[in-house]
């Protein structure tokens, strides 16, 4: 049997964009995606702490240290320019590994700088 595990994420980000016309996606900052374990392209689930819309797009890569996260295409009309959001990655894992499974949990500032735990 396999059960489904949060691998990464990354908690309380702050929207820095919202493109409409962009073909679509989430841009997150390179750094923010590595400690979270998300690899470019990969499925990710987002939060809106705001008003609680839920989506689910990729991530692509933007600038590293830039702390940017920008909402693109029609997940745009989901959050705007402030908001605060989650940004999370799941994986599908064996009974035996469940139990050793720890996930990667990146909390950021208001700039979207990782704290200190």
């Amino acid at each position: 049997m396999y059960r489904k595990l949060l691998r990464g994420k990354i908690h309380g980000a702050t929207v820095t964009g919202a493109d409409l016309h962009y073909e679509g996606s989430i841009a997150v900052d390179t750094d923010l995606l590595t400690a979270a374990g998300i690899a470019p392209f990969e499925t990710v689930h987002v939060w809106n702490v705001n008003n609680g819309e839920r989506l689910e797009t990729y991530a692509i890569p933007s600038a590293p240290g830039s702390g940017e996260i920008l909402i693109n295409g029609a997940a745009a009309r989901r959050a705007q320019v402030g908001d605060r959001v989650i940004i999370a990655a799941f994986e599908w894992l064996t009974e035996a590994e469940v139990s050793t499974h720890q996930p990667a949990i990146v909390l950021v500032d208001a700039s979207n700088k990782p704290q200190k735990a």
